[in-house]
């Protein structure tokens, strides 16, 4: 029995030299209040998000005529938290010295904690669990977890220091590679947000701000319905579909995402022989939902909801890579009172302003590239994320 109980304070991934048990304590034996008060130092925010910030690292804007008198001094290391917002994740141990508000409950650790570990520990599902029951309050809003109650929450720990701030250091070095791609990928979205300002023409105007070298001539003014015709697939019915399936069936609401129905891969055979079917490369439009929204065809298996999910079936005049980006600039004239769609003679009668192929194929290829770097840094954060949370539940007990 005593070996089972063991067992279960075990983790499933360790470094390597720990093999002891973790051992069971209540917070109240590792961490004590700190009611130190100042008003002349760094003012400190804590936020489920973030943790432990500086205030003047926020957008949010203090109140700059409001008292400081009662704020709470905070040292390296010390655990805040925010007592209505704790069942959240509202906690972090600081690595700043600074004050917080009234509303935070600073937990001072002693010698046997290692803050860096119970930064992650105490953000923990379980333990989450356990700050709403014992927080005193009738509702989520008004729930309050004061400090007494805090320390009555029993956790379970390494025995060894050095244990904890592996784990700790671990945590914090997988946290700065996140912020690392967080950081580039919001950068490149900046990026790509300016550089479609700046090298498309705006306001009537037929040259843009910035272009490659050579091109000087002015852009056209045209329709796309210039370039050629709307295409959707032949539409697929309710009893033609099934939960499983040889092909994905992909209605507006799972546009891009996820498919929620299938079809049998004869159907697919059959329709896609029959009627228009997009080519690899095709840019697939969303005519309602989100309307608007672009998704590149990469030639998969997938049947795609007919009036829904359209694309324009263009000549020889418009270069794809330029079609991304141009659709971004367009802003589609949308009827119906109430539920908006783009109907076909929308995306035929919408104007645009092109230039010649060459330049054409310049700007797509960079927009692809800035794109493919975009996509790159999405997939590393989420790959990062992913580890994180297999860790945070494998790494603890």
């Amino acid at each position: 029995m005593v070996e089972q109980h063991e067992k279960t304070l075990v983790p499933q991934i360790r470094f390597a030299g720990f093999t002891d048990p973790w051992e069971q304590r209540k917070l109240g034996e590792l961490f004590e209040e700190s009611d130190e008060r100042a008003s002349d130092r760094e003012i400190l925010s804590v936020s489920v998000a973030n943790g432990i910030y500086p205030a003047s690292e926020s957008d949010r804007e203090t109140n700059p005529g409001a008292s400081l008198a009662n704020y709470k001094i905070v040292h390296f290391g010390d655990v805040v938290y925010n007592s209505m917002r704790m069942w959240q994740g509202a906690v972090d141990a600081s690595r700043y010295d600074g004050i917080v508000s009234p509303a935070y409950v600073v937990a001072r650790p002693n010698s046997e904690v290692y803050a860096r570990f119970f930064a992650r520990l105490l953000r923990q599902p379980m333990l989450l669990k356990q700050y709403q029951q014992v927080s005193q309050g009738n509702s989520k809003d008004t729930q309050v977890l004061k400090f007494d109650d805090f320390a009555s929450i029993g956790i379970s720990m390494p025995v060894s220091e050095n244990e904890q701030r592996q784990i700790g250091g671990f945590f914090d070095r997988l946290d700065s590679l996140i912020t690392l791609h967080q950081r580039k990928y919001d950068k490149l979205c900046v990026l790509k947000k300016s550089m479609l300002d700046k090298m498309f023409p705006k306001g009537g105007s037929l040259y843009p701000e910035i272009r490659f070298s050579g091109f000087t001539d002015p852009w056209e003014q045209r329709k796309l319905g210039e370039f050629g015709s709307v295409a959707m697939c032949k539409r697929i019915y309710k009893e033609q579909t099934s939960e499983q399936g040889d092909v994905p069936f992909f209605k507006i609401g799972t546009f891009g995402a996820n498919p929620d129905a299938f079809i049998s891969n004869e159907l697919f055979e059959d329709f896609k022989c029959i009627y228009p079917y997009p080519t690899p490369g095709t840019l697939l439009i969303s005519a309602a939902g989100s309307i608007g929204r672009v998704v590149e065809y990469q030639g998969e298996k997938a049947y795609f909801q007919d009036s829904n999910i359209v694309w324009l079936e263009h000549d020889h005049r418009l270069n794809d890579a330029f079609l991304k980006p141009l659709y971004s600039r367009i802003e589609w004239g949308l009827e119906g009172s109430t539920i908006k769609r783009l109907y076909n003679k929308d995306l035929l009668s919408a104007e645009v302003t092109v230039p010649g192929g060459r330049e054409q194929k310049e700007i797509g290829q960079f927009f692809a590239k800035l794109d493919n770097l975009i996509t790159l840094h999405q997939r590393k954060l989420e790959l990062l994320r992913n580890i994180k949370k297999s860790m945070l539940d494998k790494m603890f007990v």
